[in-house]
């Protein structure tokens, strides 16, 4: 199987402080005043500020412990927000020294102008290898050089739902984001709903997806002020996202799938692709699953044998797709038989 380098636990310590001062400086940087929303049993914090003659309503963030003991602290992580900054940058330094991927200068500057504009905030989530990319911090573990972690594409992904239902969007909007860094929208089918934008010179490609149930149309995104290729199967992928760090300058806070329901996906859309144009992608898409699944075979166990039945339990065509890509995948496929033994 493939060999596995773990970080220390220097790295992994790390790593951990880092994400939590980035979701301190997240909450710290919302202007206005903490309000909480209920819609039917979850509730929503908001933050409360006067625009003109109008008030708008920024969203925070979905009611949990970890958020009422940040509002309550609110004001103090305020004051202390350059503090914080110079840690990160120190922890970001740390973390390059122990062998952690950094993200690259195009990427990060990207993710970092989309980031300010509240993409990720607002639940956009980074889905496709540049995903694959940050689970070292998470997993505890170095990613392997080579192809199955190469890639130009950024993809976001959010729910058609929740995008409608925060009631609250971007700032800047994307298209003036993507602008000013040299990206064009890319014409397709459906005119008026943009989903791809290109990078002239650098070929970067940033495309926006959400989960289909049935047709796989270009959808609106209002949050993201976006169109979005509806795919199937793409809601196993993004629901219940984790927050991430990318290394890049004193670090990016985003979200990114589950490591386990990204493994588990990979499975399915290796087997969707097995077109001749697909067949590279395939075996990147199946090389990440194997690679994941030992990882989190040996230290989550659990998370994995969840996310696994949770996936052959939907109906046939899923359980289709997974056993088609583990017949080519024996060592992988006795891993996941074998989890709950």
């Amino acid at each position: 199987m493939i060999g596995m380098t773990p970080l220390s636990s220097i790295a992994m310590s790390a790593y951990t402080d880092l994400v939590r001062l980035l979701r301190d400086d997240a909450l710290s940087g919302v202007e206005g005043k903490p309000a909480l929303k209920e819609r039917g049993e979850k509730g929503y914090w908001y933050a409360a500020r006067r625009v003109g003659t109008e008030m708008r309503f920024i969203y925070i963030g979905e009611d949990s412990d970890e958020t009422r003991a940040r509002i309550e602290r609110i004001e103090e992580l305020r004051a202390t927000a350059k503090d914080r900054q110079a840690e990160r940058s120190r922890l970001v330094r740390l973390l390059r020294a122990e062998g952690m991927t950094p993200t690259d200068r195009a990427t990060g500057s990207i993710l970092s102008a989309m980031a300010a504009a509240g993409t990720f905030r607002l639940g956009g989530t980074i889905v496709g290898t540049n995903a694959f990319r940050l689970y070292e911090g998470e997993l505890g573990i170095r990613l392997p050089l080579g192809g199955m972690a190469n890639t130009g594409d950024i993809d976001i992904a959010q729910f058609e739902k929740l995008s409608i239902a925060l009631q609250d969007q971007v700032e800047p909007g994307l298209a003036e984001t993507f602008s000013a860094l040299k990206f064009d929208s890319v014409p397709g089918l459906d005119k008026g709903r943009t989903w791809r934008w290109a990078q002239g010179g650098s070929g970067q490609l940033v495309e926006f997806l959400t989960p289909a149930f049935g047709s796989e149309t270009i959808r609106d995104l209002p949050a993201l002020g976006v169109g979005a290729q509806a795919l199937n199967y793409l809601n196993f992928l993004i629901a219940e996202p984790i927050f991430a760090a990318a290394l890049y300058r004193s670090g990016i806070l985003v979200q990114v799938p589950r490591p386990e329901r990204f493994a588990i996906h990979k499975l399915i859309i290796a087997d969707r692709r097995r077109d001749g144009s697909g067949s590279l992608k395939s075996s990147k898409d199946r090389e990440q699953a194997a690679f994941l699944i030992e990882a989190m075979a040996e230290d989550r166990p659990d998370d994995l044998s969840r996310a696994y039945r949770t996936a052959m339990e939907v109906g046939p065509r899923w359980r289709e797709h997974i056993g088609n890509s583990l017949k080519r995948m024996p060592e992988t496929k006795s891993i996941l038989e074998n989890l709950d033994t």
